[in-house]
């Protein structure tokens, strides 16, 4: 028995409608011409059906905050630093324009680990995305909680060194500088308060980045549109993304893609060639 076994299979329902207003904040954010049809590109389910906590349900770092409540989704590990570790995704039908979405979200697993750096906990989150009633998408998230960084702890990631990334094993790349005005967009659009992505001294101050962190599930979208770039519109069936180390704004990034014997391969990379993202994929 796990003292967490209470949250797991605990569940919750949002509803929510694709409409035009957010299509057009969506791909303006990304400098996306307006799709053929009416149907969005993949990825935009991330800004879906978004938690939509009070502000004074918020903790300290700007998630909502969580206890020992029936009301509390996710479990009240006493680990205060939380990041969005990697996603599962399996893409079954694509999303249009004015469709209403619904997403049944369950609470899958919930673990505690001894890491290098300290007790880690590790909640997994099953998301079934419905559109008008048909299954769309499925994801399953992995959250990861750790301890507070001290005080004096050295910034992370450290400064870029002298490598470079080396595109040549690479089928397709992409460089560019993902800015606090992109960061700020995306939080928005997907109703993101953790203050690590637009609030600068307390990134750097508590949680000890060297800069602002750009999001996990932005990079992710940019690697989705580098695909569609490649194979065109809503061409994967799967897509797995897995956070290697931070990206900071105002820095270059690299998004490449390559095709592997079991389907895609893709990453962004810091100007140093330091990995900040993995992710696989197969195409429909």
């Amino acid at each position: 028995m796990s003292e967490w076994d209470a949250w797991v299979r605990r569940a919750a329902r949002a509803r929510d409608i694709l409409d035009p207003a957010l299509a057009r904040r969506w791909l303006a954010t990304f400098d996306l011409p307006q799709p053929d049809g009416g149907t969005m590109p993949q990825g935009i389910h991330l800004c879906l059906c978004t938690p939509e906590a009070p502000q004074a349900a918020l903790g300290e770092d700007g998630h909502p905050a969580r206890d020992d409540s029936d009301d509390s989704f996710f479990p009240p590990i006493p680990l205060p630093r939380r990041m969005w570790a990697s996603s599962r995704i399996e893409f079954f039908a694509s999303l249009a324009i004015g469709a209403t979405v619904e997403r049944t979200s369950r609470i899958v697993s919930v673990a505690e680990k001894d890491g290098s750096t300290g007790k880690l906990g590790f909640v997994d989150v099953e998301h079934l995305t419905t559109a008008d009633g048909v299954d769309a998408i499925r994801e399953v998230q992995t959250l990861v909680y750790r301890a507070a960084s001290a005080p004096d702890a050295p910034l992370q990631p450290s400064e870029p060194g002298d490598g470079a990334f080396d595109g040549t094993a690479w089928d397709a790349q992409r460089t560019l500088v993902p800015d606090p005005r992109l960061l700020f967009r995306y939080s928005a659009l997907t109703f993101n308060t953790h203050r690590i992505h637009y609030d600068l001294p307390y990134a750097r101050d508590v949680e000890r980045y060297r800069g602002l962190v750009v999001h996990g599930p932005l990079i992710a979208s940019l690697l989705l549109q580098l695909a569609q770039d490649r194979f065109g519109e809503n061409a994967l069936a799967t897509f797995d993304f897995r956070a290697v180390s931070p990206a900071i704004a105002d820095e270059p990034l690299t998004l490449a893609l390559r095709r592997t014997d079991d389907g895609l391969e893709l990453g962004s990379f810091a100007s140093d060639g330091r990995q900040t993202l993995k992710a696989s994929a197969t195409l429909a």
